[in-house]
């Protein structure tokens, strides 16, 4: 066990800013924006700042690290007076090494000091991450399915059953409570953190909570206005009335139709799309051509 004496010289939770019941992920975070304040490129030829980066950077080496966080907390809790100078007492230039192991195996001092018995602190597991690939439909109605467990611990590689609830979308990050690595010495579990990704559907596309589709009209369908037929998600088609003079792009909107979340139910968008033929029958150009001409004369 590597157990330095700087640890009983240097408060890391203070250096850091967090506390000692502070997560694994409140330790990263708040590392991380020291280190981004303090970095030697932000801030050139400011040796202060340089030296207090050294320091964030030796704090989080330590903390960053469940097993030697562990090990800190251990070592911290014998308390400083346990390492002074005294009659019969150890000091601090004895074999921290020695001291520590006596502490773990709750015997005593060889120089006379008085017992100690081990009590580890309770760890929190690492949480845990996953990619999860979904079809479109998964994705709006939920699906339970197995996602591989990746990251450097020891679970990298697992396979985990989970349930994915209706609703999610691409790039959506899903917190699974307790699904990460087991604690230590009783701590409770990590969290289990899947991203999510949706692959595209042949009909349907995504807005948040809406469904999109884009349905093709004929351009006197646009102009005169038509009753046309839109396909839902569900298989049933509903009949929609377009209104005269409608627009290519232009948006209907069926309520009620969309992706089904906690939040509420959103609604499916109908896009107008103008289906140009790519064939005529001489009729129908001599009847475009006549209507063109119309349509250059005025009313």
């Amino acid at each position: 066990m590597e157990v330095k004496r700087e640890w009983l010289e240097n408060d890391y939770y203070q250096v850091l800013g967090v506390s000692p019941s502070a997560t694994d992920k409140e330790v990263t975070k708040a590392y991380r924006k020291l280190a981004r304040k303090l970095h030697p490129d932000a801030n050139p030829g400011d040796t202060k700042a340089e030296e207090k980066f050294k320091e964030v950077s030796a704090a989080y080496d330590v903390l960053g690290d469940g097993e030697r966080r562990a090990q800190y907390d251990q070592v911290r809790h014998m308390g400083p007076m346990n390492f002074q100078a005294g009659p019969g007492g150890a000091t601090m230039e004895g074999d921290l090494a020695d001291i520590f192991s006596a502490f773990m195996g709750g015997g005593r001092f060889d120089r006379g000091g008085p017992p100690f018995t081990s009590q580890p602190r309770p760890v929190r597991g690492h949480d845990l991450n996953a990619q999860l690939s979904l079809d479109f439909v998964e994705a709006v109605q939920g699906v339970t399915t197995e996602v591989t467990l990746s990251g450097a611990t020891g679970q990298a590689g697992r396979s985990l059953s989970v349930r994915i609830p209706p609703g999610v979308d691409a790039g959506q990050k899903i917190k699974l409570a307790g699904k990460g690595e087991p604690g230590a010495n009783g701590g409770p579990p990590g969290d289990l953190y899947v991203t999510v990704k949706v692959k595209a559907h042949p009909v349907f596309g995504r807005q948040g909570k809406n469904l999109t589709v884009s349905v093709p009209v004929s351009f006197a369908q646009a102009v005169l206005g038509a009753e046309i037929s839109v396909p839902t998600f569900e298989g049933e088609p509903v009949t929609l009335r377009l209104p005269p003079g409608s627009q290519p792009g232009q948006v209907l909107r069926v309520r009620g139709r969309g992706v089904e979340t906690a939040k509420g139910t959103g609604d499916l968008l109908v896009k107008v799309a103008l289906a140009v033929p790519t064939e005529l029958t001489d009729e129908q150009r001599r009847a475009l051509q006549a209507f063109e001409e119309t349509m250059e004369a005025g009313p």
